[in-house]
C-alpha cells in the first residue's frame, strides 16, 4: 500500500505554531501567516534563463508565527530544527547556515531596499517567529520559498501596522515586490542560486488556477485549471530522495547556461526562439553547452503549448507536454535519477497520461497526471515498483491548486 501525506489542515499549523510560540518566546505572537509550496507542471530550469513556467500553489503551508521586536535581535524556531538567535547586524552572506538562512535573509534583503519604498523600516527591527510547515522537506515542492514568503508577508504586515500604510502584499505589484525580496535573500544568504519562480507561485498564486509566470519581466497570467473538473488528478510521488540546490549542480547548470547565452550573444536563452533552435545548436562548440540550450528553448516551447492546452480545457493533452519534459531533463539536462525516472515509468505502466519529475531534480518529486478514479491504484503500482528495486518507500498526495500566501490570524 501507498503512502500518503495527511491533508493539509492550516488552522491546525497555526494552532500548533502559535503553542510553539508561547513555548519559546511566552506571550502571544502578533499574528499567523501562512505561504503555500508549488508544484511546477511544466517549465523547469527555465526561471534563471528568463523563460516561462506554469507553476500551481499547493494546499500544503508554512506557517509562522510571529511577533515583532523593539530591538535589532532576531529569533526563529522550527520544529526539529536548531534555533538561530542573533542581531540584524550578524546576517550576512556565508554567516547563517542551515534552514534559518531562508527565513533570517528576508530582513536582511527588506533592509536593502529590494521591497520597500524608500524609507520603509521594512527589515530595519528585529522579529522572534516560530515555524510550523506542512510542505514536505527536501522533495522540491518549494518548502524554502514557502518559509521565506512567509516571513516576509509577516515582516510587511507589521511594519505597514507600525507606520500606518498599506502592506504591500495587498496588491500584485507589490507581491511581486516581496516575491524579489526571498529571492534575494535566498541567492545571497541561503546559498540557493534560484531563479524566482517558487516565491512568485507563493505569493503571486489563485486557487483554481495554473500561474503563467515570465521571468523575463516577472509578469503573470493566471490560467484556469480544474483538472477534477474533467475527471483528472496530478498525483505528486515523492521519492524521498533529499533535494538540495546548494550542492552545486544546480548552480553549474545555470553558469552553463550564462556561458551559452554569451557566446550566442544574448542576454539570455529565452531570446533564442524555438524555430531558430538548430541555428543556434550549431552555433556552440561544446556538448554540454548543446544539450542544456536544448532544454531550455525547448521547455519553454512546451509551456507555451501547456498554456494553450490549459485554455482549450482538453487537459489531457498536457500528458504528453509531461513526457516530452521529463525526457528532456534526463537526456540534455541530466538532473533527472534513477528514483524519478522509474517514478514516471510505473506512473506511466499504470494508466497515467504522462509524468514527469518536477522541481530542481536530482531527487525530490515527480508528477503524473492521471485519471481521478485511478489515483490510488498508480500510486500503488509506483510503490511497489520502488519496494522491487529496493528503493526507499515514496509518499504522495495530490496537488489541487490552491491560493497564495495570507495572514490566518
Amino acid at each position: 500500500m501507498s503512502h500518503w501525506y495527511p491533508s493539509p489542515d492550516p488552522m491546525a499549523a497555526a494552532g500548533q505554531a502559535r503553542e510553539a510560540f508561547r513555548e519559546a518566546f511566552g506571550g502571544e505572537p502578533d499574528g499567523v501567516w501562512a505561504a503555500p509550496g508549488r508544484v511546477n507542471l511544466i517549465g523547469e530550469h527555465v526561471d534563471y534563463n528568463g523563460g516561462l513556467c506554469l507553476p500551481i500553489a499547493l494546499p500544503q503551508s508554512t506557517v509562522a508565527a510571529v511577533r515583532r521586536r523593539g530591538d535589532d535581535v532576531v529569533h526563529v524556531t522550527s520544529t526539529g530544527k536548531e534555533p538561530w538567535r542573533g542581531t540584524l547586524g550578524e546576517i550576512a552572506p556565508g554567516q547563517v547556515k542551515g534552514w534559518a538562512g531562508y527565513a533570517v535573509g528576508v530582513p536582511w534583503a527588506l533592509a536593502r531596499g529590494t521591497a520597500g519604498p524608500q524609507g520603509e523600516p521594512l527589515g530595519q527591527n528585529g522579529f522572534e517567529a516560530a515555524i510550523v510547515s506542512q510542505v514536505p522537506i527536501g522533495a522540491g515542492l518549494s518548502s524554502s520559498a514557502a518559509l521565506e514568503c512567509a516571513i516576509v508577508l509577516a515582516l510587511d504586515d507589521l511594519a505597514a501596522q507600525r507606520s500606518g500604510r498599506a502592506p504591500l502584499g495587498h496588491g500584485d505589484a507589490g507581491r511581486a515586490r516581496l516575491a524579489r525580496a526571498c529571492v534575494h535573500a535566498e541567492n545571497e544568504i541561503a546559498g540557493a542560486p534560484t531563479g524566482g519562480m517558487d516565491q512568485a507561485a507563493s505569493l503571486r498564486a489563485r486557487a483554481g488556477h495554473a500561474l503563467s509566470l515570465d521571468c523575463r519581466d516577472f509578469s503573470v497570467r493566471h490560467v484556469p485549471f480544474e483538472a477534477a473538473g474533467a475527471g483528472l488528478a496530478v498525483l505528486v510521488m515523492d521519492t524521498r530522495v533529499h533535494h538540495a540546490l546548494v550542492d552545486g549542480r544546480y548552480g553549474s547548470r545555470r553558469e552553463v547556461c550564462r556561458e551559452a547565452a554569451a557566446t550566442l550573444g544574448v542576454a539570455s536563452l529565452r531570446e533564442v526562439a524555438f524555430e531558430t533552435l538548430d541555428d543556434a545548436l550549431a552555433r556552440l562548440d561544446h556538448d554540454e553547452h548543446r544539450r542544456r540550450v536544448r532544454h531550455v528553448v525547448s521547455e519553454i516551447e512546451r509551456v507555451r503549448r501547456a498554456v494553450a492546452v490549459l485554455r482549450s480545457g482538453r487537459l489531457g493533452g498536457l500528458g504528453p507536454l509531461l513526457d516530452a519534459s521529463h525526457a528532456s531533463l534526463r537526456e540534455d539536462y541530466q538532473v533527472s535519477c534513477a528514483e524519478l525516472d522509474l517514478a514516471c515509468d510505473a506512473a506511466r505502466d499504470a494508466g497515467a497520461l504522462g509524468a514527469r519529475m518536477t522541481g530542481g531534480g536530482f531527487g525530490g518529486a515527480a508528477i503524473a497526471l492521471v485519471r481521478a478514479a485511478s489515483a490510488e491504484l498508480v500510486a500503488d503500482r509506483v510503490a511497489n515498483a520502488f519496494a522491487a528495486t529496493g528503493f526507499a518507500d515514496p509518499a504522495f498526495l495530490l496537488a489541487t491548486p490552491a491560493g497564495a500566501a495570507r495572514r490566518l490570524a
